[in-house]
């Protein structure tokens, strides 16, 4: 058993809203008063928009974990803040959508398996069964829906069914070369992490890389975003660049581009999972 499995569950709490003196001691204070210990503590000032932001984890009193995330809430919303309050023993169940591409299918599998992450991959969804077999080999349920565009409706009902069945709490589009419709991400109502080949805004859409290639950039770049109804608009998690020039084709920008991806994806999943992104209007506040 790990020591991450053996050390005491914490709780953590993001938290934001309009800025005023004092919201630091008053959140320490409230749980100092509950018998807590803080662990860590970030906070950000959106200057512009006067917003506060904070990340705090601590150590609540014995037995006290499950009314301390209740009663945060309410104290949350005393002081003029907004809040989700996360135990650090939940394991979200996650599921992983792909299609042909694999290299960010692995990378996500090999890191679950080695324990990298605290979740649970309960199921990967594909609309072809290139990857069935390795999905297999890890140990993952496999589950085919094909899509086209005539059958794609039926087709996300039927994830969306597959989803509500398995209490999925996060969907990684791992190189998914699927757009999910707004209608399935309004009924989902939960979070998707995707993986973009490009350093957005630039190149949205199809073909980054042969879009990049013909515009002559010397730098490419990936990106991780969660999925809104907008293609490849959703706030940003994670981007990461590298360099390139006149000498490289499209075939090599592929190549390096891949190892961003992974990267990138990787790492948004690692903040996500940790509570470590709040998310406000079309940005993220990413806290160490």
């Amino acid at each position: 058993m790990s020591s991450a499995a053996l050390a005491p569950a914490t709780l953590v709490a993001l938290l934001h809203g309009p800025d005023q003196p004092g919201l630091v001691a008053r959140v320490a204070q409230w749980i100092f008063e509950r018998g807590g210990n803080i662990l860590h503590a970030d906070q950000h000032r959106d200057m512009e928009a006067g917003i506060f932001f904070q990340r705090v984890e601590w150590m609540p009193a014995n037995g006290a974990a499950s009314a301390d995330t209740n009663a945060f809430h309410s104290f949350a919303g005393s002081i003029g803040m907004r809040a989700r309050v996360t135990l650090s023993s939940h394991r979200p169940r996650v599921a992983i959508f792909v299609s042909k591409v694999d290299h960010c299918f692995h990378d996500l599998a090999l890191r679950w398996k080695s324990g990298d992450y605290s979740c649970d991959l309960v199921a990967v969804i594909s609309n072809h069964r290139d990857l069935e077999e390795a999905s297999r080999g890890y140990g993952l349920p496999f589950h085919h829906i094909p899509v086209t565009s005539e059958t794609k409706a039926g087709a996300e009902a039927a994830q969306l069914e597959l989803l509500r069945s398995l209490d999925v709490e996060l969907v990684i589009l791992a190189r998914y070369m699927q757009v999910l419709s707004d209608d399935f991400l309004k009924t989902f109502d939960r979070p998707v992490i995707n993986i973009h080949h490009s350093f957005l805004p630039a190149f949205a859409g199809g073909r980054p890389y042969h879009q990049a290639a013909a515009r002559g950039v010397k730098l490419i770049g990936a990106t991780a975003h969660y999925a809104t109804a907008v293609l490849d608009d959703g706030p940003i998690i994670q981007q990461d660049v590298t360099r390139v020039t006149h000498r490289h084709g499209v075939e090599d920008l592929v190549r390096k581009g891949r190892d961003l991806e992974k990267i990138v994806l990787a790492q948004a999943v690692r903040w996500h999972l940790e509570s470590r992104v709040l998310v406000y209007g079309n940005k993220t506040v990413v806290f160490d």
